[in-house]
């Protein structure tokens, strides 16, 4: 499947939308949408939302680890959003769903 990238900005905080696969064919360009986000001065708090997300290989996983690293770096916060239940297993088997901030829906 192809990857879905959507962008929503509000003043100081940015949402991705992502979906499809995030593979090492994809990756690439996931990196390079978030890690521009994260690099611009103006944006504070960054939430990607995952629901869409049908496959993620290790390459996904990394891409998540080092701009989670990245936003600690430069005081900024990040968090994953809804979760499809494959990336939510992902995460869990490889020790990430512990060490990143999830939000399960929109109220929480």
């Amino acid at each position: 499947m192809d990857l879905l990238i959507k962008t929503t900005s509000l003043e100081t905080e940015h949402r991705v939308v992502l979906g499809g696969d995030i593979d090492a064919f994809t990756a690439p360009k996931v990196k390079e949408t978030l890690m521009s986000l994260v690099t611009k001065p103006d944006i504070n708090h960054i939430t990607v939302d995952l629901e869409a997300v049908e496959y993620m290989d290790s390459t996904g996983i990394g891409i998540f680890i080092g701009i989670m690293k990245e936003c600690i770096q430069r005081n900024r916060t990040f968090e994953v959003h809804k979760l499809s239940p494959r990336v939510e297993r992902l995460f869990r088997i490889t020790g990430l769903y512990d060490h990143i901030a999830i939000r399960k829906g929109e109220s929480e």
